[in-house]
């Protein structure tokens, strides 16, 4: 892949063309992301407009055909991408993300473009069980309408986001390949919220609680999740461990609520500990 986004950067019309096409292109929408991403990690975000547009444009389409994840993704990794090279802080970068992902839940952006009305009756025609339990919250004031609406648009946010950060993982791990060899390794294995984003995190999270935005109360733990995600590959990278633990590592995290739970008391503890540093002078 490293290749390819050599090949990308030598004039912008291959970037142009690449991103039009990977967009596209069903289930390839992560590929054009990852390249405007690139583009404007590398040029900044006037340079790689014409990058940003050609994705966008066929991500635009499939909103049309109702899928909005290409376009939101395109479009919110850009964002990232700018803060990212402005600021230069992972930290600041997932919770801008976070945050405006948490918007587009708010604004109804990922909610069925039918409404969740059919989906539930088909639910309930294809199961007494679930019929019965929307009965059952219908009883008991729910509006079974509202939780579905937020359900599925908090899933589809948050397949958003991971997917924007892995795109985003992708394009700057490429530039370092290209400009810096070994610098994202590096950069990543050191990310970790500072106790000020910490603090920030946990505020819109407390003010998400109290006004009742439940997008960011849905996606709030993503950040520090990434930060405990990046410990244990600093760990691993200052123990010179074998390849395998990872594997394992990230095998039981797709796998088991525990380990995710883990990770995120990980990332919080690592933000006030800096246990990587710890590690790194004991050694």
């Amino acid at each position: 892949m490293l290749a390819f986004a050599r090949w990308l950067m030598q004039r912008p019309s291959y970037a142009v063309g690449a991103a039009a096409l990977a967009s596209l292109v069903p289930w390839l929408f992560w590929l054009g992301a990852a390249i405007a991403a690139l583009v404007t990690l590398r040029k900044g975000f006037v340079s790689a407009l014409p990058v940003i547009m050609a994705a966008a444009i066929p991500a635009g389409w499939w909103w049309t055909q109702g899928d909005v994840v290409p376009l939101t993704s395109v479009l919110l990794v850009t964002l990232m991408g700018v803060v990212l090279r402005e600021r230069m802080r992972w930290g600041e970068t997932l919770i801008v993300g976070t945050l405006v992902c948490a918007g587009m839940i708010q604004l109804g952006i990922f909610s069925p473009p039918g409404g969740t009305e059919a989906m539930l009756e088909q639910l309930r025609q294809s199961s007494a069980e679930f019929d019965g339990m929307l009965t059952e919250l219908g009883t008991q004031g729910y509006d079974t309408a509202f939780l579905a609406e937020l359900v599925v648009g908090g899933v589809t946010g948050l397949v958003v986001l991971l997917a924007t950060v892995v795109c985003l993982a992708i394009a700057r791990s490429w530039q370092a390949g290209i400009y810096n060899p070994g610098g994202f390794r590096q950069e990543f294995h050191a990310l970790r919220l500072a106790p000020r984003e910490l603090a920030i995190l946990i505020g819109l999270g407390v003010i998400s609680m109290l006004f009742g935005v439940a997008g960011f109360v849905l996606l709030g733990w993503v950040p520090l999740l990434i930060a405990g995600v990046a410990l244990v590959h600093g760990i691993i990278g200052l123990k010179g461990m074998n390849g395998l633990w990872l594997a394992a590592f990230y095998a039981l995290l797709i796998t088991t609520w525990p380990m995710i739970l883990i990770v995120l008391l990980l990332g919080l503890v690592d933000s006030f500990a800096n246990i990587r540093g710890r590690l790194a002078r004991s050694t």
